[in-house]
């Protein structure tokens, strides 16, 4: 491996300009392409195959107006009530809303909330109509049964005598009479019978009409009964509901998009928040999904960041030229990356985390590969080196100690494809993407400019200096024992002689900043996460004080209704299932919120007690799921849960499974690329068990920060809550691979000089003090790229950013430049101990260079090299 880059870096110096030209060629069509063909970003986190998809799928299929995204504006009116002016106003603004292109509906919250509390009086005004009614209806019930007592003793007296008249004609019948002789003896008896015959006929329709009056009564009193009977039960399911606060003082106007958020563009956004914000004397806010601005990607929290590193490499280096180069190599690193990201956001969806992540891994590593392999250069230089073999022989030492320590954080972000979640696989791919860029441009893009800067990498006070102490006769080895003499001195010396104390003091600390991640509870984050003087969380924190905080997040339920329903037996199989879904504890209400034409889809509006990201909403979610089974054995309809709050508990869930796995496959397969590297058995353990002490001191520190809110006003935290969901897999990844960064940088100084010849104590502090200088510095421009994002515009990325810096931070000083050497002078020799069968079968990297330096001209420093210093 040292041999070929020692060959590609001679490579690139010598065809400096094909070398360049290409990377310009490169860096265009990563541009054009990202400006043609970018999408958008988005913060809605869905995982295919979950309950939250299908059921957003079937929503789209069957009611597509439902399925759109949602968001809210907040109306407050401070110091009094709304005043009629100020409620007409806000109506006619949201009509105006309605009406924008991309909006589905509106809902007006003054109009919603007088249907509401207009409800229990409508409901009263028909309980008395229908208790009149009754009692009419009462009242005229004796007269209908006294009516129809008289029609009976009638009909009974009349068919009594005619009885009577028919066995008086059959008498004179048998007699012998004729019949004209019998009628016209019986003919006036038949005629008053026929007459009574007739009344009764006459009080029989009209008893019948009565009857029928009556039984018309009772059955419009009776539809009447059950009309009220829903319009209650819709009254006791929205109970919990108001859309007008109480005091009159705050209006809360939920809008419906024809598709997501995400992909709102920004004129509409920017025209919703200029027309609430249109009414005097009114405040208008508009909910996270419609400020937030997922986009944009670099701010001036991070500028600052950048800065620091400036500082750092010019505070190091020394001159402006030599402190420049990291900086632009990290630069191109990101521009090829990041926007190599961007053009794919067109095809692939991608989180607003994505490009993000790229740029903050992309700007560290970058500087800090590029800053090892020209710290190397810079020194061979100052011994009197060719540029040309310096150059290479850079290349082909610490080249190689970058590119595996690249591929450690390569391997580590392409483990995120294992757990099975897209968005956090493409976020892991395109971040290793960016790595492996910044990879290649350390390996290629550097030495080609490097032959152009030539010796202007060193000030002209250093190369004064450097070329009086070559002239010096013996100089090499004066500074063979002046090596030797710094080298015990110093932090490294200091942790060899004491590795006890180091060692018991380091793990003491870490263990102690990770006894909060016993606590960790994830979440994805809320209005409430975000600044407090974000018009986001001024929106959150209104709608918690006047609506109450689980309107900030309601629960999508959907419903499979059975078939052959016709609109009533749909209405009340809707109340049924909303009854039930009110019996599970932490719900407020839970409204029937549409049904499809076929009755086949319902969808209601479930609203907890709390905020999306609390752990009694989680609760809410997870019993509303555990109550499918009763409600569909009590009512016939099966329910699914989707909407983001529900999506935000599954991709909570899906993360937590997946760390034990992801952990296992990172250190496992790191640990294999350790063992090629430094062909030793303690190094791999140690690495990873010191990996293991710092990512628990960072996961500790992230919890007393961002959920229990220990130093909230020094990181803008005003309202801790649980982390980012993806933040600890994120954390993983990329904090492991840069601790092994370090772990190749400071125990590949120390193989060296122990392949060099070196007793193991003594390659241990020279190892150590060859290192330490770069490594600092690397690790302190690493964390001040990271520290730039704990204030990013991007809320979520915060506590990542904070993560990194201070793991990097305790990983760099505490685990890898006290805890390693502390731990390896007490194993001494044993350190590097491997057993024999085991080092027949692997490979020999030369990570360290020592057989290209026997073996190549760079190895032997040129004393005769013009020394004729460059101005830098």
């Amino acid at each position: 491996m040292a041999s070929l880059l020692y060959r590609i870096g001679r490579f690139a110096y010598d065809r400096r300009w094909l070398v360049i030209a290409l990377w310009v060629v490169i860096i265009a069509a990563v541009g054009g392409s990202a400006a043609a063909f970018h999408g958008t970003t988005t913060n809605t986190f869905q995982i295919p195959g979950t309950e939250t998809q299908r059921m957003l799928d079937k929503l789209k299929a069957d009611l597509p107006s439902s399925a759109g995204g949602n968001a809210t504006l907040i109306f407050e009116s401070p110091g009094s009530p709304f005043t009629d002016a100020q409620k007409k106003d806000l109506s006619a603004a949201l009509e105006k809303i309605k009406g924008l292109d991309g909006v589905q509906g509106v809902t007006d919250p003054f109009a919603t909330q007088a249907q509401l509390d207009g409800a229990a009086a409508q409901i009263a005004d028909g309980q008395k109509q229908l208790a009149a009614a009754q009692a009419q209806l009462d009242a005229g019930k004796p007269q209908l049964d006294a009516a129809k007592a008289q029609l009976d003793a009638s009909k009974a007296q009349l068919d009594a005598g005619q009885a009577q008249l028919d066995a008086q004609k059959q008498a004179l019948a048998a007699q012998g009479l004729p019949a004209a002789a019998i009628a016209q003896a019986t003919a006036s008896a038949q005629a008053q019978l026929d007459a009574g015959r007739a009344q009764y006929d006459a009080g029989k329709a009209k008893y019948d009409a009565g009857a029928k009056q009556a039984a018309d009564a009772a059955a419009t009193i009776t539809q009447k009964k059950a009309d009220l009977a829903l319009a209650q039960r819709q009254a006791d399911a929205s109970a919990g509901l108001r859309f007008v606060s109480t005091d009159n003082r705050a209006a809360i106007a939920p809008i419906q998009f024809t598709k997501s958020t995400d992909s709102l563009p920004a004129s509409l956004r920017t025209q919703i928040q200029d027309i609430a914000s249109s009414v005097d004397g009114v405040k208008g806010y508009a909910s996270k999904e419609l400020t937030q601005d997922i986009n944009q990607i670099f701010g001036p929290a991070e500028t600052i960041g950048v800065a620091v590193a400036a500082l750092v490499l010019i505070v190091m280096l020394g001159t402006f030229v030599a402190a420049g180069l990291p900086l632009i190599m990290a630069l191109v690193g990101v521009a090829v990356g990041v926007g190599g990201t961007f053009a794919l956001t067109g095809v692939i969806e991608m989180s607003s985390v994505t490009p993000m992540l790229g740029l903050m891994l992309g700007l560290a590593v970058g500087i800090d590969y590029s800053l090892f392999i020209l710290n190397r250069h810079r020194n061979q230089l100052l011994n009197g080196m060719d540029p040309r073999e310096s150059v290479a022989l850079a290349i082909g030492t610490s080249g190689t100690a970058v590119v595996f320590a690249g591929l450690t954080v390569v391997i580590a972000l392409v483990a995120l494809v294992v757990p099975g979640l897209p968005f956090l696989a493409v976020m892991g791919v395109a971040a290793a993407a960016t790595v492996a860029v910044a990879v290649l441009i350390a390996i290629t893009l550097l030495p080609a400019v490097l032959s152009l800067v030539g010796r202007r990498l060193v000030s002209k006070r250093r190369w004064a200096r450097a070329a009086q102490q070559n002239a010096a006769p013996g100089h090499e080895a004066e500074e063979a024992r002046a090596d030797l003499d710094k080298s015990n001195r110093g932090w490294g010396a200091w942790v060899t002689r004491h590795p006890w104390i180091a060692v018991v003091a380091s793990v003491l600390l870490l263990g102690a900043l990770t006894i909060p991640a016993a606590q960790l509870r994830l979440a994805l984050p809320d209005g409430g996460a975000d600044p407090v003087d974000s018009t986001s969380f001024k929106a959150y924190d209104a709608t918690g004080k006047y609506f109450g905080a689980g309107m900030t997040g309601p629960i999508v339920v959907v419903g499979e209704m059975p078939a052959g329903l016709d609109d009533t037996a749909a209405k009340v199989k809707e109340l049924d299932v909303a009854d039930q879904l009110r019996t599970v504890r932490g719900v407020v209400a839970a409204v029937p919120l549409a049904l499809s034409p076929d009755h086949r889809t319902a969808v209601f509006r479930v609203i907890p007690t709390d905020g999306p990201a609390s752990a009694s909403t989680v609760q809410v979610v997870n019993d509303l799921r555990a109550q499918g089974p009763a409600i569909q054995s009590q009512t016939g309809v099966s329910i699914g849960l989707t909407g983001q709050t529900a999506a935000n508990v599954d991709v909570t869930s899906k993360i937590a499974d997946a760390l034990p796995v992801y952990l296992a496959i990172v250190v496992g397969l790191s640990f294999l690329l350790l063992l090629l590297v430094f062909r030793s058995l303690l190094v791999p353990v140690l690495a990873t068990a010191g990996f293991l002490l710092s990512l628990g001191a960072a996961f500790g520190s992230v919890v007393a920060v961002y959920q229990w809110g220990w130093l909230g006003p020094v990181f803008d935290i005003t309202h801790p809550g649980p982390i980012l969901s993806f933040m600890p897999i994120l954390l993983i990844g990329i904090l492991f691979g840069l601790a092994m960064d370090y772990q190749v940088f400071i125990t590949s100084g120390i193989r060296e000089s122990f392949a060099h010849g070196q007793e193991a104590h003594v390659a241990i502090r020279t190892g150590f003090h060859h290192a330490a200088r770069v490594i600092t510095a690397a690790a302190i421009i690493m964390v001040s790229v990271f520290a730039g994002f704990i204030f990013s515009h991007l809320t979520m990325v915060r506590p990542l950013g904070f993560g990194l810096a201070l793991g990097v931070l305790l990983d760099a000083f505490v685990v890898r430049m006290t805890l390693v050497p502390a731990v390896m002078r007490l194993f001494g020799r044993a350190a590097w101990w491997l057993p024999r069968w085991l080092d027949r079968i692997l490979p020999d990297l030369d990570i360290e260079g020592a057989k290209l330096e026997r073996t190549t001209a760079a190895g032997q420093p040129r004393a005769e090299e013009e020394a004729e210093p460059v101005a830098g």
